[in-house]
């Protein structure tokens, strides 16, 4: 699977987690130069708190917390812990 926003491709892996309709994609498959962090935080009910990333593309452009991820999951999602999934906006699509 590929992540791209405006052309640019954020993460590639052949190794994603799908839930609830989102890929997850290995930390390791990210592009970290494109994320920086946010202080923006969510809490779902069985996977634990969601912390943020903001994006950019090539060229600059930002979109605020764009992409999530569990440091600290709960138990039932483990399996996802640190695996960065991504809004809507961005394309996620096979390599």
């Amino acid at each position: 699977m590929k992540a791209v926003w405006n052309g640019t491709v954020i993460a590639e892996s052949n190794e994603t987690i799908v839930v609830e309709g989102n890929h997850y994609f290995p930390p390791s498959s990210v592009n970290k130069e494109l994320l920086t962090d946010s202080s923006h935080q969510t809490v779902c009910g069985w996977k634990g708190t969601a912390n943020y990333f903001n994006l950019k593309d090539a060229s600059g452009n930002e979109k605020k917390n764009a992409a999530w991820y569990y440091a600290n999951p709960k138990d039932a999602a483990k399996n996802i812990k640190d695996y960065v999934a991504f809004y809507s906006f961005v394309s996620v699509t096979e390599a």
